[in-house]
């Protein structure tokens, strides 16, 4: 059985996130090989690495491109098949990403990158409504720890929640050692 045509997100993997006050560098040393190892996966299995980065044209904050900012985190600053960028938070109500990989014939889609419950997730469920297949690798996506109401989430209570609310809907969740060997397969 041949497998279906794949691409890589990496999704706002930028330095516009250090710069925020919620950033939790322990975290990103965690997520940071996870990230690496598919990156990497991808580029030796043929698989195209579409890189997506989140702009607030105006804002004056992180995520304004008068900043500097908006460009790749230094160690994850690798040639990419093609680059867009955003402005809502999902990867394609406001780019040609869907255009760009059906002209390439692509029907899965991995997705990886900041943050879990925000960017990732919400390209994770326009994808799959849109027809494509989603690998969502939650241990390479990250994200922070929330307050709300008095209550605090930690980052592995909202990765918990993301995974529960696509895995059988919206997307397969897997991790990356396990889509890192799913690639490595010979292919038909």
């Amino acid at each position: 059985m041949t497998q279906p045509k794949t691409a890589l997100l990496l999704i706002d993997v930028q330095a516009s996130f250090p710069a925020r006050d919620y950033w939790v560098e322990s975290l990103a040393q965690a997520w940071r090989p996870k990230q690496r190892a598919v990156l990497n996966a991808a580029q030796t299995s043929g698989i195209p690495v579409v890189r997506i980065l989140h702009e607030e044209p105006g804002s004056q904050g992180p995520f304004d491109p008068d900043g500097g900012l908006i460009r790749p985190l230094d160690d994850f600053n690798d040639e990419v098949a093609v680059t867009f960028h955003k402005r809502v938070h999902n990867a394609f109500s406001d780019t040609s990403l869907e255009s760009w990989l059906r002209e390439r014939s692509i029907e899965r889609l991995a997705i990886s990158g900041i943050r879990t419950e925000q960017c990732c997730e919400t390209t994770a469920r326009v994808a799959s409504d849109l027809g494509f297949s989603v690998d969502f690798i939650s241990d390479a996506t990250l994200t922070f720890p929330m307050t709300r109401q008095g209550i605090t989430w930690s980052a592995d209570d909202i990765k918990a929640r993301t995974e529960l609310v696509l895995e059988g809907r919206f997307a397969r969740i897997i991790s990356t050692q396990d889509l890192i060997n799913e690639w490595q397969k010979p292919r038909d």
